[in-house]
């Protein structure tokens, strides 16, 4: 389990705005559910790993449940982990067993694994990279490119998969790229201007050439992008600021850009300190996870419709 939890007030909201989603606005309403099973039919059910991977957002089952339980103002199931998230899995592996009302069993079913299968994706995809730099002392962090409205759940899957979180937004650091650089007038004017402003922070500097990198340093920045640079240069860069590490003291260094797992070994091996890579959250496909219902002793069986009256 990792060490870094989602925090309980935005998960309850996230599981609200999904829920809203699906079944319309609170209590909301599945009109193929509610006509065709009694709300005290009771049944147990699997949460299954389809493919191998990293699981990741077995947090959001209780809460879920929860709030579907809440809306029809039935009890809420139980849950039975079996598996914990940063976890390998394997197909056929059971992750949890959740037992209670099949109304909310059902319910529930798609609002937990769109939210959990989205999850371990992320966190399979950043296992690989881990692995990938595994030995290598660099690691892999992700970056802001991520799903509007799950950026923390995204971020949270990345910590079990083995990576290591960047900023979260805007607000926490500052991150001069091109852009600033052009509308500050310089990498130095820049780096002034967002020490003046904001004093507290820690200030990134996104460099695609020697001098920019080097300009940077000299300015004060303490971590330097080094942004698509091919090896050759990104190992010129890595040598001449370490060298002036010991007059301006420790400067992280991240290769930025146009990173992929065959390069990964090879990137590390000039020395930067991180690899960032966009596509841990905005190209990873989900891992496929499946709810089975089945009767209490365990065999399948298909569940016998209610009418109502």
């Amino acid at each position: 389990m990792t060490s870094a939890p989602l925090d309980e007030a935005w998960l309850a909201r996230l599981v609200t705005t999904a829920l809203d989603e699906d079944l319309g606005p609170d209590p909301g309403r599945d009109v193929t559910t509610q006509s065709t099973l009694s709300p005290e039919a009771e049944a147990r059910a699997h949460l299954v790993a389809r493919e191998s991977g990293v699981v990741a957002g077995l947090v959001v089952l209780a809460p879920v449940l929860d709030q579907v339980a809440s809306r029809l103002g039935l009890p809420s199931p139980q849950v039975e982990l079996r598996a914990q998230d940063g976890d390998d899995v394997e197909p056929g592996q059971v992750l949890a067993v959740l037992s209670g009302r099949v109304q909310v069993l059902l319910i529930a079913e798609r609002t937990m694994l769109n939210l959990a299968s989205r999850a371990s994706g992320v966190a399979s995809h950043t296992r690989r990279w881990a692995r990938a730099l595994a030995g290598s002392g660099a690691t892999v962090l992700d970056t802001r490119k991520t799903t509007p409205g799950l950026r923390a759940l995204e971020k949270y899957a990345v910590r079990c998969g083995g990576g290591t979180n960047k900023r979260m937004g805007l607000y926490d650091v500052a991150m001069i790229k091109d852009n600033h650089v052009a509308a500050a007038g310089s990498v130095t004017a820049a780096v002034r201007a967002v020490r003046a402003r904001f004093p507290e922070v820690t200030i990134q500097v996104e460099a695609d050439t020697l001098a920019q990198a080097l300009e940077a340093v000299d300015a004060g920045a303490r971590f330097l992008l080094l942004d698509n640079m091919p090896t050759p240069l990104l190992a010129e860069v890595v040598a001449a600021v370490r060298a002036r590490e010991e007059e301006h003291g420790r400067v992280e260094l991240e290769a930025t850009g146009n990173l992929t797992l065959d390069r990964a070994a090879e990137v590390a091996a000039t020395g930067v300190d991180y690899l960032s890579v966009g596509a841990l959250t905005h190209s990873s496909p989900i891992l496929d996870l499946a709810l089975d219902l089945e009767e209490a002793d365990g065999g399948q069986a298909p569940l016998a419709p209610v009418v109502p009256r």
